[in-house]
């Protein structure tokens, strides 16, 4: 099993919104590991570490976020190699 890496910048209506608590639902039920976190301009940050297939399905439900409260208006995706391995996903504070 080879795992992938993504960081992830998500912006628009993000915060306040239930979005890192809708992120790590996601990640758990599509075994990604990692973590979420708010930044100070009002975007979310994203670590994730998974299998491409469960990642690709994981972006695309970050992409339409949790509810009608959220409004998500851009993802920024790159993918980096990371040998650390992440046992669960977390809510950074």
């Amino acid at each position: 099993m080879e795992l992938k890496n993504i960081h992830a910048f998500v912006e628009g209506k993000v915060q306040g919104v239930g979005f890192r608590y809708f992120t790590q639902s996601t990640a758990i039920d599509h075994n990604i590991t990692g973590w979420v976190r708010n930044l100070d301009d009002g975007s979310v940050e994203i670590l994730a570490q998974g299998e491409e297939g469960n990642l690709d399905s994981f972006i695309e439900k970050i992409k339409k976020g949790p509810s009608m409260f959220a409004k998500v208006t851009d993802v920024k995706i790159e993918e980096f190699d990371d040998s650390k391995e992440h046992s669960n996903f977390e809510i950074k504070m």
